[in-house]
């Protein structure tokens, strides 16, 4: 079966495509170009916590090979009881070979708050969509900031995600069973100009998770009988 993904089915998407953020970022023509910056940066100075050495080996060596830029990223997840169920996530596929770097897989418990029949085991679904969405555009945000060469001091974000669950429950069919808006407010701080601000509007639309969020992306679901 085929269906176009909603946001609550973004959850594993959400987490996994962090990893592959610098990659995705890289492939740019304005990353590549810094041209904000009135003096140039030394390539083995650090802004935003980046090396632009390392920015620029990730680049070259994406143009020189651009096979290893392809990502697979995968979870696992068992229902535990009621809305309370449990994901994994450890190996992915990346730069020509299977990942090796995590030791431990990261574990993310999913359930609901009592209002929506749940013991609030952990957060529900939709509030991961805007734990990834946050972090993805954060750091897409900054890691383009520093290509560009805008220092920030500090970077916060408020998100609001507003969900009529008619639609999950299935008991209005003109109600859409995901977020029906999802609004971001940042507040950075920095010495930066009004120009370097809109910049930095531009660059976090520039999200892979932005981008799953606001565009359709095709899903194959298949249910086995053990």
């Amino acid at each position: 079966m085929k269906k176009l993904i909603n946001t609550p089915n973004l959850l594993v998407l959400a987490i996994g495509l962090m990893v592959v953020l610098l990659i995705n970022v890289a492939m740019t023509n304005r990353f590549l170009e810094p041209e904000l910056k009135e003096e140039p940066t030394e390539l083995n100075s650090t802004i935003n916590g980046f090396s632009l050495e390392d920015i620029m080996g990730t680049v070259k060596a994406i143009q020189e090979n651009p096979n290893i830029a392809r990502f697979e990223f995968r979870a696992r997840n068992k229902w535990i009881k009621g809305g309370h169920n449990r994901s994994t996530i450890h190996g992915f596929y990346g730069g020509g070979q299977e990942d090796t770097s995590r030791k431990k897989p990261f574990v993310y418990d999913n359930s609901e708050p009592p209002i929506l029949l749940g013991n609030n085991e952990g957060a529900n679904p939709v509030e991961y969509i805007l734990h990834g969405l946050a972090g993805c555009m954060t750091t897409t945000m900054v890691l383009h900031a520093a290509a560009n060469g805008i220092e920030l001091k500090s970077v916060e974000s408020t998100l609001e995600g507003d969900l009529d669950v008619q639609g999950f429950l299935g008991l209005n069919d003109k109600v859409r069973n995901g977020y029906q808006q999802i609004r971001v407010k940042f507040a950075i701080e920095g010495d930066i100009t009004e120009e370097q601000r809109k910049k930095l509007e531009d660059f976090v639309t520039k999200s892979p998770v932005f981008d799953i969020v606001t565009n359709q992306v095709p899903v194959k679901v298949s249910i086995a009988k053990r």
